[in-house]
């Protein structure tokens, strides 16, 4: 088993690029963690988590990460991408994720609704939450990236 995350930051970033997969490499590098090695996880943060500004740790490290991303090469077209972290009093909370051909305050408000619909289900009470977004226009190819980095 792998050890529990302590921390957690949320990141968003847009970029072009010649390829699709450039150009999600490009968002990743804009949100922060382009030197990262992502293991994408499902969407609980885990009990007593802190949350911490940017991410600081060393290039090439495995880090858990929920993330929505979309790539188009629709030029003209806007989409976005968002994550949203709903905590609780005392007990864990959870992460919601999405991405769409949409602005971001669409792509943000869907967020929360999915945290709060998530709280309910496990009548649990929700405390805070936290959203960040990321709205792009395509230019050629483009991509919007937006992701919890759960690390220790």
């Amino acid at each position: 088993m792998l050890p529990t995350p302590e921390k957690f930051t949320l990141v968003a970033g847009k970029s072009e690029g010649p390829t699709g997969l450039n150009a999600f490499d490009n968002a990743l590098l804009a949100a922060g963690l382009g030197n990262l090695n992502l293991v994408r996880v499902s969407s609980i943060l885990p009990p007593g988590a802190k949350y911490v500004d940017e991410v600081s740790i060393p290039a090439g490290s495995l880090t858990p990460t929920a993330y929505g991303a979309l790539i188009s090469e629709v030029p003209g077209e806007t989409i976005a991408a968002a994550v949203a972290v709903g905590m609780s009093e005392d007990s864990f909370g959870v992460i919601m994720e999405y991405s769409g051909r949409c602005s971001g305050e669409e792509a943000e408000q869907k967020v929360v609704a999915m945290v709060e619909n998530a709280f309910a289900q496990r009548q649990m009470p929700l405390k805070k939450t936290l959203v960040k977004s990321v709205e792009h226009k395509v230019e050629s190819i483009g991509c919007v990236f937006a992701a919890v980095a759960l690390w220790y």
